[in-house]
C-alpha cells in the first residue's frame, strides 16, 4: 500500500487537510477543510485529485476535537487512514522551537504552557493534535512551527520597548506567517536560483491575515506582525499596529474591557472595521467606486503594505526581489499596482499587462527589482519537513 502523510493546518474556526503521497516528490493526492467549526452550518468541502472527485458533506463539530474526530472517521470511511504514516501540523506559536518536531508528551505539555501566548489558535490545533493521538496513538505527528522561520531574526529586531523583566518571560517580536515564508524562500531558489533567494528579498504575504518579511542572505531578518498576530499591517479583520494609548482610552470613554478590546482589534477591524460591510478585498474592490467607506479600507490597506515596504527596503539596504503571495498578492493586480505606485525610487517598476494576468514575473524587463507572484502552499511545505524528518529518522 502506497505510505502517505496526511496535513492539518487548523484555523480558529477551520480545518485545513491535505493528504500527500510520500516520496520524491511529494504528490497531493486529496485536498479539503472543515469550515465554520462550531456554528450550525458547519460543513466539510473536498477535492480528490486521483479520484477527479469533488465533495461536501453537512457536518456537526461544535469544536476543533469534534471536527477532528469527524476527520478521522472520514478518511478512515474511504480507505485512506490505514496508509497515512505520518500527520504533519501547522502550529502558529513555538516560541523557543525553531525546528519541526515529532510530537512527545513533553512537547505536547510546553505547547499547553504557551497556549496564553496565542488563545486563538493553539488550544485549537492542541485539540486536534491530541483528537488524533487518543485514536491512533502509534501515529506518528510532527509539529511545524509558523515562529521558526524568524528565530534568526537579530536582537534588534525581537526586543520590544518595554521593562525590559517582561523580555525575560519571552515578551518580544515572534513573527509569524513562517511556513508560508519558507515555502516562498525554497519557490524562489527553484524559479530564480540560489544567488536571488540570497540576496535582499521583501515577501508579502497579503491573505486574510497579513504580513511582511525582510529576508538576507536567506534568512529572516524582520517581520510586520510581532508578539501576536495582530500587529503589522491592517488585515481582513484584524486592526494591524495600533497606539497602545487606545485600550485605557476607550476602557475609560467608552467601557470597553481587555477581553472586548481584543476581540474588537482581531475580529471586528481591519478592512471590516474600516468599510463596515465586508473583510473580503474582492467584496471591496468591487464596491470603491460606490462606497467610501469601501474605497478607504482598501487605500489604508494598500497604503500601509508600502509603508512596510520602504521601512524594509531600508532595513535591507536595498532590495533585489518583492514577493507578492497569498489571497490578496497573488490574486488582486489592483492592489498590487497601488503597493507599488511611487516606489520606482527603490527600483521597482511594474508592467501593467503582466500584473493584470498574474504573470509569475509582473515587473518590467528595466526594473532594477525583480517583483514575483507566487502561490504560497503551507500544506506541501509542512508535507516536505514531515518528510524530511521521516528520512532522516533512522530505519
Amino acid at each position: 500500500m502506497t505510505n502517505h502523510l496526511l496535513i492539518a493546518n487548523g484555523g480558529s474556526s477551520s480545518i485545513k487537510f491535505a493528504l500527500f503521497e510520500a516520496g520524491e516528490p511529494l504528490k497531493r493526492c486529496l485536498d479539503g477543510k472543515i469550515d465554520r467549526i462550531g456554528f450550525p452550518d458547519t460543513i466539510l468541502t473536498f477535492k480528490d485529485l486521483a479520484k477527479n472527485e469533488n465533495g461536501s458533506h453537512p457536518i456537526s463539530a461544535s469544536d476543533h476535537r469534534s471536527a477532528a474526530e469527524i476527520l478521522i472517521d472520514w478518511l478512515t470511511e474511504r480507505g485512506a487512514l490505514a496508509s497515512i504514516t505520518a500527520v504533519g501540523h501547522r502550529v502558529v506559536h513555538g516560541m523557543s522551537h525553531t525546528q519541526p518536531e515529532i510530537v512527545t508528551q513533553e512537547l505536547l505539555a510546553e505547547l499547553h504552557r504557551l497556549r496564553p501566548y496565542d488563545p486563538d489558535h493553539l488550544p485549537r490545533e492542541i485539540e486536534l493534535i491530541e483528537a488524533i493521538r487518543r485514536r491512533h496513538p502509534d501515529l506518528k505527528q510532527v509539529a511545524c512551527f509558523d515562529t521558526a522561520f524568524h528565530h534568526t531574526m537579530p536582537r534588534v529586531a525581537k526586543i520590544l520597548a518595554i521593562p525590559r523583566r517582561f523580555d525575560a518571560k519571552g515578551v518580544q517580536r515572534y513573527g509569524f506567517h513562517g511556513l508560508s515564508y519558507a515555502y516562498l524562500m525554497e519557490e524562489l531558489g527553484k524559479v530564480a536560483g540560489a544567488k536571488a533567494a540570497e540576496a535582499r528579498v521583501i515577501l508579502a504575504h497579503l491573505g486574510n491575515g497579513a504580513s511582511l518579511a525582510a529576508v538576507a542572505g536567506g534568512k529572516s531578518i524582520d517581520t510586520s506582525m510581532g508578539f501576536t498576530p495582530t500587529a503589522g499591517v491592517p488585515m481582513s479583520t484584524r486592526s494591524g499596529d495600533l497606539d497602545p494609548g487606545l485600550a485605557p482610552y476607550l476602557a475609560r470613554v467608552e467601557q470597553i474591557s481587555p477581553k472586548q478590546f481584543y476581540a474588537m482589534v482581531n475580529h471586528e477591524s481591519g478592512l471590516l472595521g474600516v468599510s463596515e460591510t465586508s473583510p473580503d478585498m474582492r467584496d471591496l474592490l468591487l464596491r470603491e467606486a460606490t462606497d467610501i467607506r469601501a474605497s478607504e479600507a482598501v487605500e489604508l490597506f494598500c497604503y500601509q503594505v508600502k509603508k512596510w515596504v520602504g521601512a524594509y527596503a531600508a532595513a535591507l539596504g536595498g532590495l533585489d526581489t518583492l514577493i507578492f503571495a497569498a489571497g490578496i498578492g497573488e490574486n488582486c493586480p489592483s492592489v498590487r499596482a497601488r503597493i507599488c505606485k511611487g516606489l520606482d525610487f527603490l527600483g521597482i517598476g511594474l508592467d501593467e499587462s503582466l500584473n493584470a494576468k498574474n504573470a509569475p514575473v509582473i515587473s518590467t524587463a528595466g526594473s532594477r527589482v525583480t517583483v514575483r507572484v507566487i502561490r504560497t502552499d503551507e500544506e506541501l511545505m509542512i508535507a516536505r519537513s514531515v518528510w524530511r524528518i521521516l528520512a532522516a529518522a533512522p530505519s
